[in-house]
């Protein structure tokens, strides 16, 4: 049923894209780049291909509406195989890479203000991210479910908290103070495009989700064009507004070296009370977004073991929470060992980013030429909306994909070479023949 008007869409569009990552992947980028201009032109160039790829899956959901998403457009181009690859490549590198990334988020934030090294020592924040996922874990098994007026709050906390930043850097030039750590002349320059970009990538992760909402929209052939432009147009601006912030509280190099930025910025320009709302702002953020990808990605994993083999024991449901229990019960243990290897590497966050990054893009790429696939297959199919100036934007982002998967592969660690292994281990799922989808 259509029922989306595009405000509706605009304030979904945004609560999807909107997450914890702003506030600790921008240190990345800037370690990545050279100067204030470079770092805001990074932030600008993610918001506009952002655009492009959601115009792209925006077509595949109106033409092929289905709640699997990116999973369905797959199966539907390239096969089933295919199609069981993705959904093992969520349950065991994308979702539940995020999932650990996030809680690392939580944990870096949250030690800021508590001092757990005494005993915990360089594993606080692995600690802090293990005890949230756990947390999680039982209250998803309990069948605890957060209703959308309380994710829309959740929203609002975020907007509140990146808005908190730009007073916080007013309020500091309102001061005369100058950045705390600016650039130095004669600094070696940085101009390392591939990294900077798989960082700010990982933050406006979440419009791939957003398009989808072109199946529900009232108009569906202009409504998801100006819901996706004006939502994504405020996810960039946003995101402009908090890196011009950090650039002028923190400066380049003081970014650069922070673990926790908004904390940081708020601290000089609010003390400590400053410090501790951010870290409960930031806090809550991640835990709200962890918690809907820890209802969402069990679900998907249930589905598709369901579809390779009725008895597979991931494909079980408990009746009573009305929860897949054995697919949240695999999923947290996924993510409590990727947060163990975080830990174990001694990077946790960024090592997230490295683990998830070239399959995340490896599948992208696939998705953005999985529309041009389906256009040749089945050129009669009813199409509401259409990409304009086909097909020269799904290339586009389909080149865009591409060179993040690349970068992902070439600039990342250790960490990237351990989520390509995993997703060799669901390679069986491309010969394993069994139950419905054998059909």
């Amino acid at each position: 049923m259509r029922q989306l008007d595009v405000r509706h869409a605009v304030a979904l569009c945004v609560g999807m894209v909107v997450g914890a990552g702003i506030f600790k992947t921008s240190p990345m980028v800037a370690q990545a780049l050279s100067g204030d201009p470079a770092l805001l032109a990074a932030w600008g160039l993610g918001g506009l291909l952002s655009f492009i790829g959601a115009l792209c899956f925006a077509e595949l959901a109106a033409a092929f509406p289905d709640p699997g998403g990116d999973y369905h457009f797959l199966r539907r181009a390239y096969g089933h195989r295919l199609g069981f690859l993705f959904a093992w490549s969520r349950f065991a590198v994308i979702h539940t890479g995020s999932m650990a990334l996030l809680a690392f988020v939580f944990g870096d934030y949250l030690a800021q203000v508590l001092d757990l090294s005494p005993w915990l020592g360089h594993h606080a924040s692995a600690a802090l991210a293990a005890g949230l996922i756990v947390l999680l874990t039982v209250l998803n098994l309990r069948g605890v479910r957060v209703g959308l007026g309380t994710q829309l709050g959740l929203l609002a906390v975020v907007i509140v908290a990146l808005l908190a930043l730009a007073l916080g850097a007013g309020s500091q030039i309102l001061a005369g103070q100058a950045a705390q750590a600016p650039a130095l002349p004669g600094q070696a320059t940085r101009h390392d495009w591939g990294m900077a970009l798989v960082f700010v990538f990982l933050a406006y992760g979440g419009w791939s989700d957003a398009a989808t909402l072109s199946a529900e929209m009232r108009d569906p052939q202009r409504g998801i064009v100006r819901a996706l432009l004006w939502g994504l147009g405020l996810v960039t601006g946003l995101y402009l507004l908090a890196n011009w912030a950090y650039l002028q509280v923190l400066g380049l190099e003081g970014l650069a070296r922070s673990e926790a930025p908004a904390a940081d910025l708020m601290r000089a320009a609010f003390g400590a009370p400053g410090e501790f709302l951010m870290v409960a702002l930031v806090s809550l953020t991640a835990l709200s977004v962890m918690n809907a990808i820890f209802i969402a990605s069990p679900r998907t994993t249930y589905a598709a073991a369901r579809d390779l083999a009725a008895e597979l024991h991931l494909a079980r449901w408990d009746p009573q929470r009305g929860t897949p229990t054995a697919a949240v019960l695999a999923t947290g243990a996924v993510a409590l060992a990727l947060v163990g290897m975080g830990a174990l590497m001694r990077a946790g966050f960024s090592t997230l980013v490295d683990y998830l990054s070239p399959v995340y893009w490896a599948f992208m790429s696939l998705s953005a030429l999985a529309l041009i696939v389906l256009r040749r297959r089945e050129p009669l199919a009813p199409r509401p909306f259409r990409v304009p100036l086909y097909p020269w934007l799904p290339l586009v982002f389909a080149a865009s994909s591409l060179y993040l998967f690349g970068a992902s592969v070439l600039y990342v660690k250790a960490g990237a070479l351990v989520g390509l292994l995993v997703l060799a281990l669901g390679l069986p799922l491309l010969v394993w023949r069994r139950g419905p989808a054998s059909a």
